[in-house]
């Protein structure tokens, strides 16, 4: 992993394996059900719910203070816990790095592979609940300066300067799905004009871990996406755009990134923006 521009930010599946009774590490799994979590995962690990502890009704992220400092209490982390995210779907853990990190919270890894390859690689697992005891933790002014907002995506389409990426499907950037299924009659579907594609999922090798730096590099270049331009990648909800996030700026040293979380959730419901498909 060396080859990356910050490998420190990536622990594998080795490294994980010898601390898991370290008790300054705290493992997340977070997954849309708690059925998978009571099924199988790894020791140690705490479950967040994707839907109620991260996000509103209305499948915005809650970027409320005060719900993140609860549940950061309530998982039983203190401001000096280095946590390593992980979940079902590729880039959990890369999406929530980048979502602790606009809450200031600093001491994060990414697991090179997550579940997938812990699993594939038949490493221990476990199926008892982990708890800790409750702590006071106190959040950081969240960080502006890693989320962009609808006003400053409507002003960039078009300038040759700065590259909308769209990380979703190629069915839901074509318009024939809204996320991950045909729509419904009130759901507007396609891409933000001039958007680039990009499918997240192209990131990664087979067993789930990161392509090369050359790799990434190349894939990135290839579309016109390079690290002179400003980048603003979305998705359907933020995630899998905030996944891609910390593949530019910390795998590939583009300097600047910001995450579009508002997403197509957000775009296709504004008034008078205008919509490709």
């Amino acid at each position: 992993m060396s080859q990356y521009a910050d490998p420190s930010v990536l622990v594998d599946t080795q490294w994980l394996a010898s601390h898991l009774n370290d008790p300054n590490i705290h493992i997340i799994e977070v997954d849309i059900s708690p059925e998978p979590y009571k099924n199988a995962h790894i020791p140690g690990a705490i479950f967040w719910n994707f839907f109620r502890d991260l996000l509103l009704p209305d499948f915005k992220m809650n970027w409320d203070t005060g719900a993140f400092e609860k549940l950061m209490a309530r998982s039983g982390i203190t401001n000096d816990t280095t946590l390593i995210p992980y979940g079902s779907y590729p880039g959990t853990g890369a999406w929530i790095f980048w979502l602790l990190q606009v809450f200031g919270h600093k001491n994060v890894k990414v697991l090179n592979g997550g579940y997938q390859k812990w699993k594939s690689e038949s490493r221990r697992l476990a199926t008892e609940l982990s708890t800790f005891s409750a702590t006071d933790y106190r959040a950081k002014a969240t960080d502006a300066g890693l989320r962009v907002l609808h006003d400053e995506v409507k002003a960039s389409i078009g300038r040759s300067n700065c590259v909308l990426l769209d990380v979703r499907t190629l069915q839901e950037y074509s318009g024939e799905w809204f996320f991950d299924q045909p729509p419904k009659a009130d759901q507007l579907t396609g891409h933000i004009p001039g958007a680039v594609h990009l499918d997240h999922i192209l990131t990664l090798n087979e067993d789930g871990t990161f392509k090369s730096f050359d790799e990434l590099k190349n894939l990135y270049t290839s579309k016109g996406i390079t690290a002179d331009k400003e980048v603003f990648p979305y998705c359907a909800i933020g995630g899998r755009s905030g996944y891609t996030w910390f593949v530019l700026k910390y795998l590939l040293d583009y300097p600047n990134v910001r995450n579009y979380d508002g997403s197509w959730n957000e775009w296709s419901r504004l008034p008078d923006v205008a919509i490709e498909s």
